[in-house]
């Protein structure tokens, strides 16, 4: 992506303070900032105990936090991965190792049967530090998922389950009789637990009174006592329904009395006709439901109610959001200006215009010439990003939504992103490609320049096709602030390429809302149309800004790729359908 080079007065400059230093024997440690880079537990899974989703890292509050399934015992815990950066030393913190003397002092990934690593998470958060020439303290999260639930036939409501009292309280409509209620689900051992006795595997049982049930947790042997107590209510039954609208869809859920199936129904302002939203689009788990609405039009005003037999919902609307399009995605409007160096900076946006892409340009003129630029051919014009190595550093030609705000020793500070809050569907856009073999890694500077870049992991790319990438980022972000020569700038996604300090794009991020991304590693030698199609990951939060980027190298963040990699991108467009 970003790549920078130093002013070569700089490195002399540097060699001579290194051979001062030298002479003092007062040579300082390099800043060597360890942090976790991929870890896995037995039985992880994602937040919904669905299937296996990978850990959350965290790396500005140095956290990690993992879900697991019922299935595991999180006293006696497999660590599986467990990698860090910088070759840093893994030192665990207190008693929670159950074997202390096997564990791991560096990255590790095991193999089944090997329980050199298990950890005691039973008692909640663990803490490792990370070693360099200085000491990381890391807090490792681990979130066991029980998915307890109740439903007995007349409930209202759903059900009060206290995991920590071990009680669960119950409410059925008053016409019930309670000495002879059918149990539809009794899972308080969540998913693979046991529960005895079984109440669903009678046709009737007899909740007049309080009842006791010993339920064993999967994860490991453990019995508990729990009490279950189930009153009238003469409650009215009712349905409630709320919408979040996105562009061309809207999510409806809410509540619905329990056993019944709601029929969700919605027209657009100005018809009366109403759309029955089809069951397969339909969800329901106890006295929840969401319906998915699909196929609606962006900035339109919908009407909508939820009824469920004899039960109706009120009338509501919700209008869905309003299309939002890219600047300059046909990259017609360039303009240059003088850098430092008395090189030719070229910029993606017009004389006077406000910014709204931008490139690594401004660190490589400051000892090359600007590398991701514009062409006319073929009748148009085009972004032009070649990969280059620019005297001391391999630099990826790239173009970003963004600023960038600081030049970093010979790093990049970048601000990815512009405000935005709309829903697209997919983006589209049109590219030729002419990979080359890698021959640059990151492990090259660390030879040349010394330990401030650890030994790349990049360095059995050597020889193989380069690849280039395109991707677009939609999240929430909270924005960060950066100084850089006395001006702060807030930054929607901080960018910082320099090892000591690295922070790239992490799709592990919690606020990322939706991604898609085009990688390829062949020539592509005729405009192409590419349409990459959004992957919600979730869809109850509104973004606030917009990622997009190109670049010629895949990894150019870590200063990897091939010399004459050449991406020729024209008309990136959004699309709602």
């Amino acid at each position: 992506m970003m790549i920078r080079s130093k002013n070569i007065w700089l490195i002399i400059g540097m060699a001579l303070t290194v051979t001062a230093c030298a002479i003092k024997d007062d040579i300082p440690f390099p800043i060597r900032e360890a942090a976790v880079v991929a870890f896995e537990v037995d039985g992880q899974c994602d937040a919904g105990d669905n299937s296996y989703a990978e850990a959350t890292i965290d790396k500005a509050t140095r956290t990690v936090e993992a879900y697991v399934g019922d299935t595991v015992d999180l006293s006696a815990l497999t660590i599986k991965r467990f990698e860090v950066s910088h070759e840093a030393t893994i030192v665990p913190e207190g008693d929670i190792c159950i074997h202390p003397n096997q564990f791991p002092s560096t990255s590790f990934w095991r193999t089944m049967g090997d329980t050199s690593s298990k950890v005691d998470f039973s008692n909640g958060d663990v803490h490792f530090t990370l070693r360099t020439y200085q000491d990381y303290d890391w807090t490792i999260r681990v979130r066991q998922l029980i998915m307890r639930e109740v439903q007995i036939e007349g409930q209202v409501g759903e059900a009060v389950i206290d995991p920590v009292n071990q009680n669960v309280i119950v409410y059925v409509a008053s016409s019930k009789n309670l000495k002879n209620l059918k149990v539809q689900k009794f899972s308080l051992g969540g998913k693979h637990g046991t529960v005895s006795p079984d109440p669903t595997k009678e046709n009737e049982y007899d909740f007049s009174t309080v009842r006791t049930f010993q339920v064993t947790l999967a994860g490991n042997r453990e019995t508990q006592t729990w009490q279950v107590f189930v009153y009238k209510t003469d409650a009215v039954e009712t349905v409630e329904a709320t919408a979040f609208a996105r562009s061309v869809s809207a999510t409806v859920s809410g509540t619905i009395p329990m056993g019944t199936t709601p029929v969700v129904k919605y027209h657009a302002e100005g018809t009366s006709e109403w759309t029955t939203v089809n069951s397969s689009q339909v969800t329901v788990t106890a006295t929840r439901f969401a319906a998915e609405l699909t196929g609606l039009r962006p900035g339109m005003t919908y009407t909508y109610s939820v009824t469920t037999g004899t039960v109706e919902s009120d009338e509501k609307t919700f209008t869905t959001v309003a299309e939002q399009h890219l600047v300059n995605g046909g990259f017609e409007a360039w303009s240059s200006i003088m850098a430092n160096s008395g090189k030719e900076l070229w910029q993606p946006w017009g004389e006077g215009d406000t910014p709204y892409w931008s490139t690594g340009n401004a660190g490589a003129t400051t000892v090359g010439n600007s590398n991701s630029t514009y062409k006319d051919e073929d009748g148009r014009r085009f972004a032009n990003l070649q990969s280059k190595y620019i005297v001391i550093k391999f630099a990826a030609g790239n173009i970003f939504t963004g600023d960038y705000i600081d030049t970093d020793g010979s790093n990049g500070v970048l601000s990815f992103g512009r405000p935005f809050t709309s829903f697209p569907t997919k983006m589209r856009f049109e590219y030729k490609y002419h990979t080359s073999l890698i021959t640059r890694t990151g492990g090259d500077w660390k030879e040349a320049y010394g330990a401030y870049i650890p030994k790349s992991m990049y360095e059995n790319f050597k020889g193989q096709p380069d690849s280039c990438s395109v991707y677009i980022a939609l999240g929430d972000w909270e924005p960060v602030t950066y100084t850089a020569k006395g001006v702060t700038y807030t930054c929607p996604y901080l960018i910082r390429t320099r090892p000591s300090a690295l922070h790239l794009f992490d799709l592990n991020d919690p606020h990322l809302i939706a991604y898609a991304q085009m990688t390829k590693g062949e020539d592509v030698n005729s405009w192409t149309t590419e349409t990459l199609n959004l992957d919600y990951r979730v869809r109850d939060r509104q973004p606030k800004y917009i990622i997009v980027v190109a670049s010629s190298s895949k990894y150019g963040d870590y200063f990897t790729g091939g010399e004459e990699s050449l991406l020729q991108i024209d008309n990136i467009e959004l699309l709602y359908e």
